[in-house]
């Protein structure tokens, strides 16, 4: 289902190819976990363990939009139809295992030989890491595309892990779907990245014509789902982080009024630097600023910040955040 040439072009970025369109990459947060060397914010803000988690998707170059921000190569995307054979949800899970486990083989601390290693690795961790407890289903593509998406989210909660579904919010029948399942996962990020929907159209470069009213009416379901839902905002300096944009994204707040709000810097990386250079990321400082904003607005509260990430969470109770064992 992957054509060659863009299966030399996500090796070379260093993903693995799971089945006919899944794949994992190992994040760089796993890596700096494993050496004690800091952890992700789903660690500092929700109690994910970095060296645990899986980064994978199923969709790997399926997704209607080719947003300016995104790091994956946009001019690669497949489509948002996913033709051929599907792989099983048991078939997509044991695979990214099988994968992860062989891309952290060269993490390992070799026992005593005549050869030297230059390994920091905390082989506690490496060897927990072998058995990954969480999936973050969002490395790349639109996961609600796969068919058997809330199939895929019921085979990792029947093991015991925790799955974090991020989306573009085009798909609200899907959405609904998993609600009416009972296959929504652990906790569900829907992903504005404009406030309104004149940047919308030449930001996302969606293939869906109706777009901006699909991500409004999924937005307008997210209350009533039963699980964690997070309202996720990419801001890129420059571009959506003046004052009267911030508005708006607060009032999208309050329709969609999520259990927490992530605020995210853009970030020059991968692919996005082609599009979006160095001087479209805003600073700490800048970011900052948004977010005195955002809650001035939403009478949502600064929960967590992680700085390294340009990342901020915002709630209204900080006791929230932590994931329990009844939400597994």
């Amino acid at each position: 289902m992957i054509p060659e040439k863009i299966k030399k072009v996500l090796k070379k970025q260093h993903y693995r190819i799971v089945g006919n369109h899944s794949a994992i990459q190992i994040c760089r947060w796993t890596k700096n976990s494993l050496r004690d060397e800091g952890v992700c914010f789903k660690e500092q803000f929700y109690g994910i363990k970095a060296h645990r988690c899986c980064q994978m998707t199923p969709a790997v170059m399926w997704c209607p939009n080719r947003c300016e921000h995104c790091w994956r190569a946009t001019e690669y995307t497949i489509g948002e139809k996913m033709e051929g054979k599907l792989n099983s949800p048991k078939e997509i899970v044991d695979g990214c295992i099988e994968a992860q486990r062989k891309l952290l083989e060269g993490f390992k601390i070799l026992p005593k030989t005549k050869f030297k290693t230059s390994s920091k690795v905390n082989m506690e961790k490496w060897k927990e890491a072998q058995e990954p407890n969480h999936f973050s289903i969002s490395l790349s593509g639109e996961s609600t595309l796969y068919a058997k998406i809330g199939e895929l989210i019921q085979e990792i909660r029947s093991r015991r892990k925790t799955s974090f579904l991020v989306t573009n919010g085009l798909y609200p029948e899907k959405i609904k779907e998993l609600a009416e399942k009972n296959q929504l996962p652990t906790q569900l990020t829907v992903t504005v990245n404009t406030s309104n929907q004149e940047q919308y159209l030449p930001f996302h470069k969606s293939s869906i014509k109706n777009a901006w009213k699909k991500l409004n009416e999924t937005l307008e379901i997210l209350s009533e789902l039963n699980c964690r839902t997070v309202f996720r905002m990419n801001l890129v300096k420059g571009f959506n982080m003046e004052e009267k944009y911030l508005k708006e994204f607060a009032e999208l707040i309050k329709k969609a009024n999520p259990k927490f709000v992530h605020v995210k810097g853009y970030m020059s990386v991968g692919f996005a630097r082609e599009r979006l250079g160095y001087e479209k990321m805003p600073d700490n400082k800048e970011m900052q600023k948004a977010v005195d904003i955002l809650t001035r607005e939403t009478e949502l509260k600064l929960l967590d910040k992680h700085e390294r990430s340009r990342a901020y969470v915002l709630g209204k109770n900080k006791a929230d955040m932590k994931i329990k064992k009844s939400e597994i």
